[in-house]
Protein backbone atom coordinates (compact mmCIF):
# COMPACT_ATOMS: atom_id res chain seq x y z
CA UNK A 1 0.00 0.00 0.00
CA UNK A 2 1.52 3.28 -1.18
CA UNK A 3 -0.82 6.24 -0.67
CA UNK A 4 -0.96 8.43 -3.78
CA UNK A 5 -1.25 11.76 -1.90
CA UNK A 6 2.13 11.50 -0.14
CA UNK A 7 5.72 12.19 -1.23
CA UNK A 8 8.53 9.74 -0.48
CA UNK A 9 12.29 9.43 -0.08
CA UNK A 10 14.62 6.67 -1.26
CA UNK A 11 15.25 6.01 2.46
CA UNK A 12 11.57 5.02 2.88
CA UNK A 13 10.21 8.10 4.66
CA UNK A 14 6.90 9.67 3.64
CA UNK A 15 5.95 13.34 3.75
CA UNK A 16 2.59 15.10 3.66
CA UNK A 17 1.55 18.70 4.16
CA UNK A 18 0.17 19.44 7.64
CA UNK A 19 -1.43 22.45 9.31
CA UNK A 20 0.25 25.84 9.07
CA UNK A 21 2.61 24.90 6.25
CA UNK A 22 4.37 22.20 8.28
CA UNK A 23 5.09 18.79 6.82
CA UNK A 24 4.42 15.54 8.68
CA UNK A 25 6.99 12.76 8.33
CA UNK A 26 6.82 9.03 8.93
CA UNK A 27 8.23 5.76 7.61
CA UNK A 28 6.52 3.75 4.92
CA UNK A 29 4.69 0.44 5.10
CA UNK A 30 7.65 -1.05 3.21
CA UNK A 31 10.10 0.21 5.86
CA UNK A 32 8.12 -0.92 8.89
CA UNK A 33 7.60 -4.32 7.27
CA UNK A 34 11.35 -4.70 6.69
CA UNK A 35 12.12 -3.61 10.26
CA UNK A 36 9.73 -5.99 11.97
CA UNK A 37 8.38 -5.31 15.45
CA UNK A 38 9.32 -1.75 16.45
CA UNK A 39 10.27 -1.45 20.12
CA UNK A 40 11.81 2.02 20.50
CA UNK A 41 11.92 5.35 18.66
CA UNK A 42 14.38 8.21 19.27
CA UNK A 43 13.14 11.53 17.87
CA UNK A 44 14.55 15.07 17.97
CA UNK A 45 13.12 17.67 20.33
CA UNK A 46 10.84 20.42 19.06
CA UNK A 47 12.96 23.34 17.90
CA UNK A 48 15.78 21.12 16.59
CA UNK A 49 17.11 22.15 13.19
CA UNK A 50 17.36 19.29 10.69
CA UNK A 51 19.07 19.07 7.30
CA UNK A 52 17.65 17.12 4.36
CA UNK A 53 19.37 13.75 4.07
CA UNK A 54 20.84 13.91 7.58
CA UNK A 55 19.82 11.62 10.43
CA UNK A 56 17.11 13.00 12.70
CA UNK A 57 16.59 9.95 14.88
CA UNK A 58 16.49 6.17 15.13
CA UNK A 59 13.97 3.37 15.07
CA UNK A 60 14.85 0.20 16.94
CA UNK A 61 13.14 -3.08 16.13
CA UNK A 62 13.61 -6.64 17.26
CA UNK A 63 15.79 -7.08 14.14
CA UNK A 64 17.93 -3.92 13.97
CA UNK A 65 18.38 -0.21 14.59
CA UNK A 66 17.75 2.08 11.62
CA UNK A 67 18.38 5.77 11.08
CA UNK A 68 15.51 8.10 10.23
CA UNK A 69 16.55 10.74 7.69
CA UNK A 70 15.10 14.22 7.32
CA UNK A 71 13.31 14.45 3.97
CA UNK A 72 13.55 18.26 4.00
CA UNK A 73 15.61 20.87 5.83
CA UNK A 74 13.86 22.89 8.50
CA UNK A 75 12.91 23.07 12.16
CA UNK A 76 11.12 20.36 14.10
CA UNK A 77 7.74 21.78 15.13
CA UNK A 78 6.40 18.66 16.89
CA UNK A 79 7.21 15.05 17.55
CA UNK A 80 4.80 12.20 18.10
CA UNK A 81 5.02 11.89 21.88
CA UNK A 82 2.71 8.84 21.89
CA UNK A 83 5.51 6.77 20.34
CA UNK A 84 7.49 6.91 23.61
CA UNK A 85 4.96 4.53 25.17
CA UNK A 86 3.61 2.76 22.09
CA UNK A 87 6.26 2.62 19.32
CA UNK A 88 4.54 -0.44 17.87
CA UNK A 89 1.80 1.82 16.47
CA UNK A 90 4.25 2.48 13.61
CA UNK A 91 3.79 -1.17 12.62
CA UNK A 92 0.00 -1.04 12.73
CA UNK A 93 -0.58 2.47 11.32
CA UNK A 94 2.58 3.86 9.64
CA UNK A 95 0.65 6.47 7.59
CA UNK A 96 -1.61 7.63 10.43
CA UNK A 97 -1.05 7.43 14.17
CA UNK A 98 2.52 6.21 13.56
CA UNK A 99 3.79 9.54 12.21
CA UNK A 100 7.16 10.65 13.61
CA UNK A 101 7.72 14.42 13.44
CA UNK A 102 6.37 17.62 11.94
CA UNK A 103 8.89 19.96 10.33
CA UNK A 104 8.59 23.62 9.35
CA UNK A 105 10.40 23.39 6.00
CA UNK A 106 13.09 25.95 5.25
CA UNK A 107 11.94 25.73 1.61
CA UNK A 108 8.34 24.50 1.23
CA UNK A 109 8.98 23.76 -2.47
CA UNK A 110 11.54 21.10 -1.44
CA UNK A 111 8.65 18.65 -0.90
CA UNK A 112 7.91 18.83 -4.64
CA UNK A 113 11.38 17.41 -5.31
CA UNK A 114 10.65 14.20 -3.39
CA UNK A 115 9.49 10.98 -5.03
CA UNK A 116 5.90 10.62 -6.21
CA UNK A 117 3.93 7.50 -5.27
CA UNK A 118 4.64 6.02 -8.72
CA UNK A 119 8.39 6.69 -8.44
CA UNK A 120 8.48 5.19 -4.93
CA UNK A 121 6.53 2.14 -6.14
CA UNK A 122 9.14 1.61 -8.87
CA UNK A 123 11.93 1.91 -6.28
CA UNK A 124 10.42 -0.70 -3.97
CA UNK A 125 9.54 -3.13 -6.76
CA UNK A 126 13.01 -3.15 -8.32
Amino acid sequence: MIPEDLRYTAEHEWVVGAEGGNVRVGITQFAQDALGDIVFVQLPDSGAVVEAGESLGEIESTKSVSEIYAPVSGTVAARNEALADTPEVINSDPYGAGWLVEIVPADPAAVDGLLTADAYRELTES
